[in-house]
């Protein structure tokens, strides 16, 4: 599978995530089949800009709900949660557990 292909899984899978829920880098990649390529999914993240239909890439962090990436991008990245509800103190999500999608039991493919 291209990286190409591979991405716009990922970004299919992004785009189902509802507003003020999040979901792992890991989770996706479960979901797909690739349960070890938790990187590939974040690496897919990386290229979602100018992406259309958009991809809300903020709704995915890492497996203990922390926001990761470059410094710039995590501030945004809490905007635009805290804009859907989603509480993030320093760079991890609160009541992870509470607001947590999981595409193995959310989507039905």
């Amino acid at each position: 599978m291209t990286d190409a292909h591979f991405y716009e899984h990922v970004f299919e899978v992004v785009r189902q995530i509802p507003v003020g829920r999040v979901t792992s880098y890991g989770a996706i990649a479960k979901f797909l089949g690739v349960g070890n390529w938790s990187r590939k999914v974040g690496h897919a993240m990386g290229e979602v800009g100018g992406v259309e239909p958009p991809v809300p890439f903020q709704r995915v962090v890492n497996s203990q709900g922390l926001l990761t990436g470059g410094t710039s991008g995590i501030e945004h990245r809490k905007e635009l949660l805290a804009a859907e509800g989603v509480t993030v103190i320093g760079n991890k999500v609160q009541d992870y557990k509470n607001v947590f999608w999981d595409p193995a039991k959310e989507l039905n493919y």
